[in-house]
């Protein structure tokens, strides 16, 4: 459904079009320093404004609602919320009878029996990972020192970014990506076997973002076109570290000390500026579809951020689960 983890749990809510997005924390430790500067950075990573990114323009100001007073979380339910400003809802009220072909315009009708907000995409938008941007900042405050970065290794599959983004352009098609993302500072023993392993927890997260294709750990699909004497990751001190990673920082589905690293496909945004074909629902024929509204041409370039935040709050409930995160972020000095 709409709520992910288990001692440290995330609901989202919203619609691309509607009033608001957003996102509900439960089981965020007490005393952890937060105000509306911390969001800054990795809010305006998530934005558009490079080209390859939609014209639509938000400020993405995230709103507190609820546990925090006086500068720090209380430990009580966290909400925020992001007001939608600059929509165009007009320009999807022919998609009824003629679904997009790559979105969730027949799957979510068929669904929810045409109830769904169609507008923008709603609930199945993109626009709806603001609210995990939002929830990885408070994630990443609780599993320092663990460092989450996520980096652009191709788009359009091109190392050339810019060159690859202005083609996509030029072409008015659209392109996908490829992103790695680094876990460093990683304990050992994180995950729990079998069906709960690091790579099962990580992946059901990765795969909630929309565009999201594929998912592989360290060496990934090359494993298979490895040797075991090549791929096995030698042991050389008493931590666990490792001369290679080919493990991806995993074994068992627990995480082994070394670096958490894995790269994911980003698929090429499904709204383009050319023409496609689709069915016609009110009258039963096949026709040309040019789809109207403000769309990315590369939806990989605003992903980096958001992949960061969903590895950070799967880290933090594992941690919290291995009681490794205090109930009590910075315990105040007795007061009586």
């Amino acid at each position: 459904m709409n709520t992910f983890g288990k001692l440290f749990k995330i609901s989202i809510f919203g619609e691309s079009h509607g009033q608001l997005v957003g996102v509900l924390l439960d089981g965020v430790p007490s005393g952890i320093p937060l105000n509306d500067e911390d969001f800054k950075e990795d809010m305006s990573r998530r934005k558009s404004g490079v080209p390859g990114t939609t014209p639509r323009k938000e400020d993405d100001n995230p709103e507190i609602r609820s546990g925090v007073f006086n500068g720090y979380t209380t430990g009580a339910p966290l909400l925020i919320q992001i007001e939608n400003k600059n929509t165009r809802s007009r320009d999807y009220t022919e998609l009824r009878k003629t679904p997009r072909p790559g979105h969730a315009d027949f799957t979510a009708f068929k669904k929810f029996g045409g109830y769904e907000d169609y507008r923008g995409g709603g609930h199945f938008s993109g626009r709806l990972t603001t609210g995990i941007v939002a929830a990885g900042v408070i994630a990443k405050k609780m599993i320092s020192p663990v460092q989450v970065t996520s980096d652009i290794l191709e788009v359009g599959g091109q190392k050339d970014i810019e060159s690859a983004i202005q083609k996509a352009i030029d072409e008015r098609d659209s392109i996908g990506g490829i992103i790695e993302c680094v876990a460093a500072g990683m304990p050992a023993g994180l995950g729990e076997p079998f069906f709960d392993s690091v790579e099962a927890i990580l992946s059901h997260m990765v795969f909630s973002i929309p565009a999201i294709k594929g998912i592989e750990f360290g060496s990934g699909f090359m494993a298979a076109r490895m040797n075991g004497s090549e791929h096995n990751d030698n042991i050389i001190d008493k931590n666990g570290t490792t001369d290679t990673n080919h493990a991806g920082g995993i074994n068992g589905g627990i995480t082994n000390g070394n670096d958490l690293v894995f790269k994911v496909a980003v698929k090429p945004t499904s709204s383009m500026h050319r023409t496609q074909r689709t069915m016609n629902f009110e009258t039963g024929d096949v026709q040309d579809l040019n789809v109207e509204g403000r769309h990315d041409t590369c939806i990989a370039l605003r992903v980096p951020v958001v992949l960061e935040a969903a590895t950070a709050l799967v880290i933090a409930d594992f941690l919290m689960q291995e009681q490794r995160i205090n109930r009590v972020y910075n315990p105040k000095n007795k007061i009586w």
